[in-house]
C-alpha cells in the first residue's frame, strides 16, 4: 500500500479517485508529500518518477488522490464506553497538517496508521470543521458492532446522541461491507444524508471491493460535493451485504450464526456456550428502523452488488483466492479485457466468453442477476458466496480449462 502501489492497483481495479488513508501518521505523511503533487483540479497525483511500469495498456488511466484518514475514537459518553471509527477527507495537506497537530495533543499518532484516541467524535468533528471549510467527517462502516456510530456493542441509537448540536455538519455515512443502501434507508433519520461506500482496504488487492460512482468533473470540489450533498453521486458499488463479516448475529468460537429473530428467541445467548452473542448489522438495522424493508424506497440510491473478480476466478478454478493460479488468470483477463470494474459491470458477457473465459462469463452473468447463494457472515467471519452448485460444475468443467 505504498503510493505507487495504490496508483497501480487503482488502474487495475478501474478507480479514478482514491483516498490516501492515514494522513495523520508522520511517516506516511512524509512519504505522501514526497511522492504526490497537486494537480490543476485540486486533487493529488503521483509524481512521474514514481510511476510503475507494470500496468497493462488495457488498464492504464489517470489516478488522483484525496487526503483521507480513518480515526478510532474511544471515549466515555452517556455512562458508556463508546468506540466509533470516523473517516476524514480534506482538500489538501495544509488542512491535513492542522488536524494532525490538534490530534497530536490528544494521543500518539505514530503508533498506528489508524490512530486510536481518547477523543469524543463530536470534538473530532470540531477539529475537522476548523481545519478547512471543505473538510468532511463521515462515520465509518456505520453499523459494524464494535467500532461504529450505530454499532450494537458501543455505538449510539442516533447521530444526534453522538454529535449533538454539530449533527447538521454530518452529511454522509459509510454503509460498510455488511449493509447496503436499502438497509440504511429503513431509518428515516438518514433521509437527508448521502450514502457512500469505500473499500476499507488493508491491502491493495482489496481496493475497490466497495466504491462510489460519480458523474461529475474530476476535481476536489466535485468529489467533496458528491460526498456532502450527493451532487453527482449516481450510485455505489457494494458487497452483497451477507458477505460482510458482521451481517448476521453469532459467536465465532462456537460456529454459531443466527438471524435476528433467532437471536431474540434465544435471549441473545449462544446456544453452545451460553455467552452473549455478537449482534450483527441486520439485527441492529431492524432494531433502529422505523420503516419496513423496501418501503417505497426502491431506486432511491442506485447501487450494484458485486463479487470481486478474484473471488469469481477462485470459484471457477476451485482454488484459493490468493493462489498463483488465480493471480495469473486475473492478470490475463485484465490484459485482454480491461480493468476489473469494466469486466464486472460493463463488458457484455459474450465478449468475456469470446476472449477465452467462458466459465467466468457465466459467473459474471449470474452475479449481475443476483443469482448466487450466500451463507451470511457473522462475528468477524466473512460470508461465503457460491455461484455454481456442485452438480453444475460438471457442465462448466470443460469451459474452466479455457481460463
Amino acid at each position: 500500500m505504498s503510493p505507487e502501489g495504490i496508483w497501480r492497483w487503482a488502474q487495475l481495479k478501474g478507480i479514478t479517485v482514491v483516498g490516501t488513508g492515514d494522513f495523520t501518521h508522520p511517516g506516511w505523511m512524509k512519504e505522501l508529500e514526497e511522492k504526490l503533487e497537486r494537480a490543476d483540479n485540486g486533487l493529488l497525483v503521483l509524481k512521474t518518477e514514481y510511476e510503475a511500469g507494470d500496468v497493462p495498456d488495457s488498464c492504464r488511466s489517470d489516478v488522483f488522490f484525496l487526503p483521507s484518514v480513518e480515526i478510532s475514537c474511544i471515549y466515555k459518553k452517556g455512562g458508556r464506553t463508546r468506540k466509533v471509527h470516523n473517516l476524514v477527507f480534506v482538500p489538501d495537506f495544509v488542512a491535513a497538517e492542522r488536524i494532525s497537530r490538534g490530534l497530536a495533543r490528544v494521543g500518539n499518532l505514530g503508533s498506528d496508521g489508524r490512530p486510536i484516541l481518547g477523543l469524543d467524535s463530536k470534538e473530532l468533528l470540531k477539529m475537522v470543521l476548523d481545519s478547512s471549510p471543505r473538510a468532511v467527517l463521515v462515520p465509518a462502516h456505520a453499523w459494524t458492532p464494535h467500532f461504529s456510530v450505530f454499532g450494537a456493542a458501543s455505538g449510539f441509537d442516533s447521530l444526534e446522541e453522538c454529535f449533538e448540536e454539530l449533527t447538521p455538519h454530518v452529511s454522509a455515512i459509510e454503509t460498510g461491507l455488511s449493509s447496503d443502501p436499502p438497509m440504511n434507508r429503513r431509518l428515516s433519520a438518514l433521509d437527508g444524508l448521502s450514502l457512500i461506500s469505500n473499500s476499507d482496504a488493508h491491502s491493495p488487492a482489496k481496493m475497490g471491493r466497495e466504491a462510489n460512482i460519480l458523474d461529475t468533473e474530476i476535481s476536489c470540489d466535485s468529489v467533496m460535493k458528491a460526498i456532502t450533498k450527493g451532487e453527482g453521486l449516481t450510485g455505489t458499488i457494494e458487497f452483497f451485504p451477507e458477505e460482510g463479516k458482521y451481517h448476521y448475529d453469532g459467536h465465532r468460537t462456537c460456529g454459531v450464526c443466527l438471524s435476528p429473530e433467532e437471536t431474540v428467541r434465544r435471549n441473545y445467548l449462544c446456544p453452545v456456550c451460553g455467552k452473549r452473542l455478537t449482534v450483527g448489522v441486520m439485527h441492529r438495522v431492524q432494531r433502529l428502523a422505523d420503516r419496513e424493508a423496501g418501503a417505497g424506497l426502491a431506486g432511491v440510491d442506485p447501487y450494484r452488488s458485486l463479487v470481486p473478480l478474484p473471488e469469481i476466478v477462485a470459484e471457477v478454478k476451485k482454488t484459493g483466492v490468493n493462489s498463483r493460479t488465480v493471480n495469473k488468470a486475473y492478470m490475463d483477463m485484465l490484459e485482454s479485457l480491461g480493468n476489473e470494474f469494466r469486466i464486472l459491470m460493463d463488458l457484455p458477457v459474450e465478449k468475456i466468453g469470446a476472449a477465452g473465459f467462458s466459465a467466468v462469463a457465466e459467473a459474471v452473468a449470474r452475479v449481475r442477476a443476483g443469482e448466487i447463494a450466500v451463507s451470511p457472515g457473522f462475528d468477524g467471519e466473512y460470508g461465503k458466496i457460491k455461484i455454481f452448485g456442485k452438480f453444475e460444475r460438471r457442465e462448466v468443467k470443460g469451459q474452466e480449462m479455457l481460463l
